[in-house]
This record gives C-alpha cells, sequence and structure tokens, in this order.
C-alpha cells in the first residue's frame, strides 16, 4: 500500500522535485552527480534522497563503492490516477457533448 502522505511529502519541496527532474533525465546517478551543480551540501541532498526513498519515489542499488539513484515512477502515476484523472474525465464528456450540439447545428 503507498503512503500518499510521504509521497506528497517527497514531492512538496522544490529541492527534491529538483533530484527527481535530474534522476528523469539521467537515471542511476550517485549523490556526487547530483550535487554537482547544485547550491546544497552532500549531506542535505542525502537528507532529502532519504526523504524521497521513503516515499518509494527513488531507490538506488549498490555498483561497488558506488550507490546509484533511480527514480520509481509508480507511486506518481498512483497519484495521478486518484488525484487526477478523476477531475479529467469530465472534460473528454465535455468535448464530446460541445462536438455533438456543433454538429447537429450545422445540420440545420
Amino acid at each position: 500500500m503507498m503512503d500518499d502522505d510521504a509521497v506528497f511529502k517527497g514531492l512538496a519541496d522544490a529541492s527534491r522535485r529538483k533530484l527527481l527532474d535530474r534522476l528523469h533525465r539521467k537515471n542511476g546517478q550517485t549523490l556526487g552527480e547530483l550535487c554537482d551543480g547544485l547550491d546544497m551540501t552532500r549531506q542535505a541532498v542525502a537528507k532529502h534522497l532519504a526523504i524521497l526513498k521513503k516515499a518509494n519515489l527513488v531507490s538506488w542499488k549498490r555498483a561497488g563503492r558506488e550507490r546509484r539513484h533511480f527514480i520509481t515512477p509508480v507511486p506518481i502515476n498512483a497519484l495521478a490516477e486518484r488525484w487526477i484523472s478523476k477531475f479529467e474525465e469530465p472534460r473528454p464528456r465535455a468535448l464530446s457533448k460541445l462536438k455533438k450540439n456543433l454538429k447537429g447545428k450545422a445540420d440545420e
């Protein structure tokens, strides 16, 4: 079972979203690679990654002495299905209804 609160907490911080964006562009980065170009200490990045891992938004795997970080899109997709898609559903119906109405007026 997904912990919605942990996922929302993980996504709530701009720095964590930036880390997720960086992993989305290039998955499997080390802590050092993720720190490059950021105005944060290694410890701050490591703390953010721990919060993302707790939310299951990031996983890591050891590769020799390095730890590679990987984005886990499943929780974000689950949130989209649960919270966003239900608000998107009326839109196609409204467009379909509009199309039928416009088509009916064109036939007159």
